[in-house]
């Protein structure tokens, strides 16, 4: 770092009056410690079957907030890379993030996104507003876009709780492409391989003022809608007992559902369709 140049004392940057964006703090003095700077020249194609990838996440509204979720598969060409993958994060006490894509590129950029929220937080004494934090996202999406055009794509799903906004309306969701448009989706959506059929899932299962438990339910369904026709995600591992993520964010702030109900909910799932393998019909 900067400061092991003098004696181990902070370096000039660090006292140097500047913005509240730690993103912009790193571009300016140490470009090469960001995760959106390409480690491979303009002329080279990443193979993308060569790189772990991460597959489906989704996320839904419901009566106290909003849900997000995600299987655990990660896969290489057609490997299975790993089994036990997580792809949905806090960003901070209101906010999660949920990624498909590359593996590697996607933890880091999660990782900046956090310090980047708190960075903000102590320079101005007051958090962001949900809007901004997507904003900032997908400002870093497109920081990424030369690598996700050589093949190392990066597609998150953020969520959050908008106290501000009307009673039933503030579990809020933001999808992005990969130049970082910034698209704001009305009670449920997913990303990744197996996207297709867990948003056709959530069309049939999704109604307003579900509870939480109902949420959870219906998520799990849709992730094992999209493990059933998508080799590239991972449905519940009963004997390994891998289950998928399964977060939710209310006015109590982010909580990650305990793995004991995460288990008890895939199991009465898998149960259930063992008399209905198509999973439960829409109600007419």
């Amino acid at each position: 770092m900067a400061g092991e140049e003098t004696g181990g004392r902070l370096g000039e940057e660090f006292f140097t009056p500047g913005g509240s964006s730690f993103t912009a703090f790193l571009a300016a003095y140490r470009p090469e410690l960001l995760s959106t700077r390409s480690p491979l020249p303009d002329s080279l194609q990443a193979d993308p079957d060569r790189v772990p990838h991460g597959t489906t996440v989704l996320a839904l509204s419901f009566r106290d907030g909003v849900l997000i979720a995600g299987d655990r598969r990660a896969t290489m060409g057609n490997l299975i890379a790993q089994r036990d993958l997580e792809k949905v994060h806090p960003a901070d006490d209101y906010t999660a993030v949920a990624f498909a894509g590359t593996v590697g590129l996607a933890l880091d950029m999660v990782k900046l996104y956090q310090v980047e929220l708190a960075h903000f937080e102590k320079i101005e004494g007051t958090a962001m507003s949900l809007n901004a934090k997507a904003r900032r996202l997908a400002g870093m999406i497109r920081d990424n876009l030369g690598q996700a055009m050589q093949g190392l794509a990066v597609v998150p799903l953020l969520t959050g709780y908008d106290p501000s906004a009307p009673e039933g309306e503030r579990g809020r969701i933001f999808s992005f492409d990969v130049a970082g448009g910034l698209y704001e989706k009305t009670d449920f959506h997913a990303e990744g391989s197996g996207s297709p059929y867990a948003r056709g899932a959530l069309k049939k299962l999704f109604h307003q003022g579900m509870s939480r438990r109902d949420a959870a339910l219906a998520a799990l369904q849709a992730l094992y809608d999209a493990a059933d026709d998508d080799s590239a995600t991972g449905g519940p591992d009963i004997n390994r007992r891998i289950f998928p993520i399964v977060s939710v964010i209310t006015e109590e702030g982010f909580e990650r559902l305990a793995e004991p109900e995460t288990e008890e909910l895939s199991r009465e799932m898998v149960e259930q369709r063992r008399g209905s393998p198509d999973g439960p019909t829409a109600t007419v």
